[in-house]
């Protein structure tokens, strides 16, 4: 949250707990999961709603509201905001800052920056092939998305917040508007259930992982094929992520391995890690 003084976890259990990172303790317990910038926690399940938290306050833990409209299971939650939430004041410069208050000050310009005077925009992906596009502040969302022929897996909004992307099990990666939802562009060439989609810091490139054992890359200014397709996993790619310099994907496999890609001038290289889950640190 803005003060960094708690933090939301999930379990197999289908729970989730809010925790006071300095106590240690448990503050609520709630059952996907989004934390947005405005003292909301966002959380989906198989109760086919999206419920919205107070997590600031004296009234952590209270529902807010609920948000009704798919037909079947939610199983992704993007925010518009949620590349700025993650990264608070650093940005692909990398400017260092003397004090915490120069630091929130940073974070907090580069999250208006982003919403632009708006609400923050949610977007979810069901099992029922659609997608809705809400203003959490209202019940009634903004637009109902169709065109994916099987479940939406993921959700990623664009680092700018222009863009979202959204990843199936039809094998098909899409496009949208990150404003009004409208259509732009279906990404084609994966022969697998697509499971994870992610952008680049610059908002100008999207990296897929999918089923069939590949990562693609593309270009949002040349969206008709994959600019590069990456392999070396021996089995389904299910995570990914992007280093906030544009020069790294980490990718994730059922094959058990960790895998780094690295650009050196027209070259990418391959490396081969150790550990468990994907996600670069600025």
């Amino acid at each position: 949250n803005s003060a960094c003084e708690r933090f939301a976890s999930s379990s197999k259990d289908g729970s989730i707990k809010i925790w006071n990172a300095r106590t240690g303790r448990q503050v609520a317990s709630l059952s996907c999961l989004k934390w947005g910038g405005e003292g909301l926690l966002y959380s989906a399940s198989r109760d086919r709603t999206i419920k919205v938290w107070a997590v600031e306050g004296d009234q952590v833990g209270k529902l807010v509201r609920t948000l009704v409209g798919h037909a079947h299971r939610i199983n992704t939650l993007a925010l518009n905001v949620d590349y700025v939430c993650r990264t608070g004041p650093y940005d692909h410069t990398f400017k260092t800052f003397d004090t915490r208050e120069e630091m929130q000050q940073a974070a907090q310009a580069r999250y208006d920056a982003i919403r632009r005077g708006q609400p923050e925009r949610l977007v979810s992906g069901s099992d029922d092939f659609t997608l809705f596009l809400w203003e959490p502040a209202s019940k009634k969302p903004i637009e109902r998305l169709t065109g994916h022929q099987q479940p939406v897996n993921d959700l990623s909004f664009s680092p700018d917040g222009r863009y979202f992307a959204s990843a199936s099990f039809d094998k098909k990666v899409k496009i949208w508007n990150g404003k009004d939802g409208k259509f732009v562009a279906t990404l084609n060439g994966h022969v697998g259930a697509v499971y994870q989609v992610c952008w680049s810091s610059d908002s100008r490139m999207i990296v897929s992982a999918s089923k069939d054992s590949t990562i693609k890359v593309w270009e949002l200014a040349n969206l008709k094929n994959a600019k590069e397709t990456l392999s070396g996993h021996a089995d389904e790619v299910y995570a990914l992520d992007w280093s906030p310099n544009g020069q790294k994907v980490a990718s994730g496999s059922k094959d058990r391995t960790i895998k780094m890609y690295v650009r050196y001038g027209k070259r990418v290289l391959g490396y081969v890690l150790t550990g468990i889950g994907i996600f670069f640190l600025l």
